[in-house]
């Protein structure tokens, strides 16, 4: 064989060879990408996974912490209330007080007293104590201490009892409460400047009406408490409905409040 032909089938012997040896290493390496592309999945989901277990872990303490945060908020809203309403008992135990400690009103005008919180619902009457308690929402338009219509038969039947002989010899307090929501409205705010202003004009207007209707003004006194005598907490619209309201308290003769001499200032 001619020393031509050798070299040439050497060479193409060493061409398949090295052709052979190429192929195989290019699996090689496509293997050890993918194993080490697995094994960075591999940690990437571990480290998620302990991220995960530490994020669930953070949740169920912030749930427990959260939990007892509502009991010890439940707990302050419920002494909230029992201070509310040993306050309001309080207040009504010291108008009973000046009243000689029951309701001055006779056995007649009691009776139609609950026969007027029969025909108004708004309107709430207690027979122990003779206070009576209008919801503002049946007298006055939200921020506004102006008379609405429709209560204009409610308080010339209140005044109707009040001026009946039984009962004429009794004095008349008015009291204004609002809410804890401050004025903020600038039409309103232009009239009432504060929960202060609201509460006591709500009060002066009910006295007005009720003297429009006959009941002397030497018999009336007016007070205003703001916000700071609610009967429940202020959670929510109906909580802040009832807190919005006018009491009218029936006193005895003798009754003074406030240095107010009901004797000396009649005419």
């Amino acid at each position: 064989m001619p020393i031509s032909i050798r070299i040439f089938l050497l060479c193409l012997a060493g061409l398949l060879s090295a052709s052979q040896t190429a192929c195989n290493m290019v699996p090689q390496q496509a293997m050890r990408q993918s194993q080490h592309r697995a094994y960075a999945l591999y940690r990437q989901n571990r480290s998620i996974a302990a991220q995960n277990q530490s994020l669930q872990g953070d949740r169920q303490r912030l749930a427990q912490e959260n939990s007892a945060l509502q009991q010890r908020l439940q707990i302050a809203d419920g002494r909230i209330d029992n201070l509310n309403a040993e306050r309001s008992q309080l207040q009504q135990r010291y108008i009973s007080m000046l009243n000689g400690g029951s309701n001055p009103l006779s056995s007649d005008a009691t009776r139609r007293f609950q026969e007027l919180a029969k025909k108004y619902p708004e309107f709430e009457f207690d027979p122990n104590t003779g206070v009576s308690k209008f919801n503002t929402d049946i007298l006055f338009a939200s921020g506004s201490a102006q008379i609405k219509g429709q209560a204009h038969p409610l308080l010339k039947d209140f005044a109707k009892i009040v001026n009946h002989k039984d009962a004429k010899q009794l004095n008349i307090l008015v009291v204004g409460h609002t809410d804890d929501k401050p004025i903020a409205r600038k039409g309103t705010k232009t009239r009432h400047a504060t929960n202060w202003h609201l509460s006591t004009d709500r009060a002066d207007s009910v006295v007005l009406a009720l003297s429009k209707y006959g009941v002397r003004e030497h018999r009336m006194g007016a007070a205003g408490y703001s916000k700071h005598q609610p009967l429940v907490a202020n959670k929510g619209d109906k909580s802040r409905q009832r807190n919005r309201r006018v009491e009218i308290f029936v006193l005895a003769p003798d009754a003074a409040i406030a240095s107010w001499d009901p004797k000396s200032s009649k005419h």
